[in-house]
């Protein structure tokens, strides 16, 4: 399995690789670096009256994301990551400390995702071209595995319907939704 995944992130190297990509992939990556984007967008949603349902979804299925990515998956598995086992390999951005799988931008991406469409909100398309490219970004940046970013739109996926139910739940017991 490493094999394949070492065969796509080299590929992209050799065959992606320009200063323009680096640039702006780099940039992109650095939108979620602690989730700011999603973060951001889920608090002007949910400071406006008529959104406050879907930032709320949001909020919860970032807050289900940090659980279940950073405190409980990532120490349990506690891959390595690819640049530390290719170390020929130069990053364009500083290493990261923490383990690999799964990717937590990825994750928190399409858990903001997911919650909007669950939650009904049509900001769910731009949002989901912005997370595709943030997943690629983490494997461009040579930091992440192929099946960290799998994994981490996996969770995102689940944690964001999660939320976004959870929010329903929450907003119709508290009226405040």
């Amino acid at each position: 399995m490493q094999t394949l995944e070492f065969s796509i992130l080299n590929w992209i190297q050799a065959s992606l690789r320009c200063e323009l990509l680096d640039t702006v992939l780099s940039l992109v990556s650095e939108l979620s670096n602690h989730g700011e984007i999603w973060i951001l967008l889920a608090l002007v949603l949910f400071a406006i009256r008529k959104t406050r349902r879907q930032g709320a979804a949001v909020i919860c299925g970032l807050v289900l994301d940090l659980i279940a990515c950073n405190l409980l998956l990532k120490p349990l598995f506690g891959r390595i990551r690819p640049f530390a086992v290719n170390p020929a390999v130069t990053l364009l951005i500083r290493p990261p400390l923490d383990a690999s799988f799964p990717s937590g931008h990825t994750a928190a991406s399409f858990a903001a995702v997911f919650a909007l469409k669950a939650s009904g909100n049509p900001l769910w398309k731009p949002a989901l071209g912005l997370a595709v490219l943030i997943a690629f970004s983490r494997l461009y940046l040579y930091v992440h595995w192929p099946s960290d970013v799998l994994g981490g739109a996996l969770l995102g996926t689940a944690v964001g319907w999660m939320g976004a139910k959870l929010a329903a739940v929450i907003g119709t017991r508290l009226h405040w939704l």
